[in-house]
């Protein structure tokens, strides 16, 4: 459509799927992205509460295991000791106590570990779900300028990818979060119950992996945010590349669309393996902290225990805990790229959410019985303030004529189509029907007195009945079909494998152009609205069907207000107002005869369609 490809204009596309452009938003705080989304799981606190105690449990639970172990291991020791000098000897009974403890111990703390990681699981799912909920509801409240500007596929990335990646990651930062916590604490107390001395030597390797974390850190955020993007505009690109193959096919465009989409994946390869390289990096260097303090364990332990200060099961045990102190450590630096994903995708999630909706008026009137006078009222509109399309429109259409809209490319008759259906609204001056400012109205009270057919057609994947039926969800089939007889699509349907049952795939390309174009006029038709929307509506069809389709349009426009966009000017000759539009006004308007005789524009644009070569 000419005005649309006109507005289009004014917000360049990149190559990408993101908003046109190669940076699709500006980044926002990441404390504050990290503190909102936390905020959003506020309705699952008191699950999430008896997670983290859960957690916490277990965790305790499994602390206890190297103090035990070394209680076992210093009672054999001893033994055998006491076996060499001929004092005695290993005390089986004890060792078998100690170790059936510690294997129930171990028992219960998996069970708790399962049912911890069971309720976080469900709690995800709930609030992907959620989260989902959100956005899909958000869809129908987003003005039609913002999808026009933003690419089909990367609102499709922020539903699927980005949910996805928050749900993922969440389950693992909250479980080993809360758990690596715990660990800590309770590892630093048994350690300090068992030599403080040694305890001290262990801490003083922390700062170091905190201040390599903390640097590590801070410069690898931004990757994750062009990982996030470039994802995004990677499935965009192939969303509009699959929906558009029969075309890049037709032009041997298949290098260009792969040099494209090479671009776009460099970008994406590119932010991707610097993201992972930091978050890789992180384990290596956490390694070598913790080396190094089971380094100072060992050295320090075996003196300690040359001078008898410390049982041989206390040094094995304290060496399991320098281990256990140095895995919540290195478990925070996994946890670190987790947050930054989550973090990143949830930004892109948020600020989704955070579009600006249509609003809508408080206390709107009820639409009285609709007779159809549509009157445009001093009307100025641009896509951009800047760039007027419509200036200072003015006219009415009597209710039961039909005023066809006829002009060169880009003259605004779109346009005055997407305001009568509030898809946009005048920057000044106003619309009305049957006298009500449509402003005042609800845009579902103001669209629901429309039938609308555009030139380009929208089919989604189900049968045929269920695509007619769309038009008036509590249609009967016998209203279905008759609708579909009186478009003329009746004969073509009953052709087809499963007639009114055959399923339409979902590119809906198992059918031609013409044949989607009288299902969506059976559509309108079975809608049965007080006015009608006709733009360029027989485009698609062979010149027999369109003169079948102009005597159905006759009679379902008899009585009723009709607004018909058409380049082929001998398919409204007979319509009561002729507006021909040029550069966003009326440079002229009548009949067919009043404008022929008038000897402008109009005859103009007549005669050049039937000018003999």
């Amino acid at each position: 459509m000419a005005d649309q490809k006109q507005r289009q204009s004014h917000a360049p596309r990149g190559h990408g799927g993101g908003p046109r452009g190669r940076i699709v938003e500006k980044p926002q705080n990441f404390k504050a992205s990290f503190r909102r989304l936390l905020q959003a799981l506020r309705p699952w606190r008191g699950r999430l509460l008896v997670c983290a105690a859960l957690s916490v449990l277990s965790a305790v639970m499994g602390i206890f295991g190297p103090r035990i172990t070394g209680q076992a291991t210093t009672a054999i020791f001893e033994g055998l000791v006491a076996r060499v000098r001929g004092t005695g000897g290993i005390d089986f009974a004890r060792v078998g106590r100690v170790l059936l403890f510690l294997l129930g111990l171990y028992l219960a703390s998996s069970l708790v570990s399962f049912a911890m990681n069971r309720l976080v699981a469900g709690i995800t799912a709930e609030y992907s779900r959620s989260l989902r909920g959100q956005i899909g509801r958000k869809i129908h409240r987003i003005s039609v300028g913002y999808y026009e500007k933003t690419s089909v596929g990367d609102i499709l990335s922020r539903i699927t990818n980005d949910v996805d990646s928050i749900s993922q990651n969440i389950s693992n930062i909250f479980t080993q979060t809360i758990s690596g916590i715990a660990t800590l604490i309770g590892v630093l107390v048994m350690m300090l119950s068992i030599s403080p001395l040694m305890t001290g030597l262990v801490v003083l390797v922390v700062p170091l992996s905190m201040g390599m974390m903390g640097l590590i850190f801070s410069r690898s955020q931004k990757f994750f945010k062009r990982q996030q993007e470039a994802l995004g505009e990677v499935s965009g690109l192939v969303e509009e590349t699959f929906s558009g193959h029969l075309v890049v096919q037709a032009f041997r465009q298949e290098e260009a669309a792969l040099e494209r989409f090479n671009r776009t994946n460099d970008r994406l390869y590119d932010s991707a393996w610097k993201s992972q390289f930091f978050t890789g990096l992180m384990h290596p260097l956490m390694s070598f902290v913790g080396n190094l303090s089971y380094l100072l364990v060992v050295v320090f332990g075996a003196a300690q225990a040359a001078m008898g200060r410390i049982t041989v099961g206390d040094i094995q045990a304290f060496i399991q805990y320098a281990r256990n102190f140095m895995q919540p450590l290195t478990q925070f630096s996994q946890v670190s790229g987790q947050i930054q994903t989550m973090t990143a995708a949830a930004e892109r999630v948020f600020a989704f959410l955070d579009v600006e909706e249509e609003q809508e008026p408080e206390g709107a009137p009820a639409l009285p019985p609709v007779r159809g006078r549509v009157c445009f009222e001093n009307v100025r509109f641009g896509y951009d303030p800047d760039k007027v399309v419509i200036h200072d429109f003015s006219m009415c259409v009597l209710p039961g004529q039909t005023c066809a809209i006829v002009g060169e490319t880009g003259s605004g008759k779109t346009t005055l189509v997407k305001l009568l259906m509030r898809f946009y609204d005048p920057q000044s001056g106003r619309i009305t029907l049957d006298g009500v400012d449509l402003k005042s109205l609800s845009r579902q009270q103001a669209r629901s007195a429309f039938g609308m057919v555009l030139q380009d057609t929208w089919l989604f994947s189900g049968s045929i009945m269920e695509n007619i039926r769309y038009g008036r969800p509590d249609a009967t089939d016998e209203q279905v079909m008759q609708a579909a007889r009186h478009a003329h699509a009746d004969h073509f349907i009953l052709t087809q494998p499963g007639g009114y049952g055959m399923q339409i795939n979902e590119e809906a390309d198992n059918i031609s152009s013409g044949q989607k174009q009288l299902l969506t006029i059976a559509r309108a038709m079975l809608a049965d609205k007080p006015v009608l929307i006709l733009d360029e509506a027989t485009s698609n069809v062979d010149t027999l069907t369109e003169h079948r389709i102009q005597r159905a349009m006759s009679t379902l426009m008899a009585g009723r207000t009709s607004f018909v966009i058409a380049h082929r000017l001998s398919t409204i000759r007979e319509a009561d107002v002729i507006l021909v539009m040029h550069e966003g006004g009326i440079a002229e308007h009548g009949n067919h005869e009043q404008l022929m005789a008038l000897g402008g524009r109009y005859k103009e644009l007549y005669e050049s369609q039937f000018e003999q070569v």
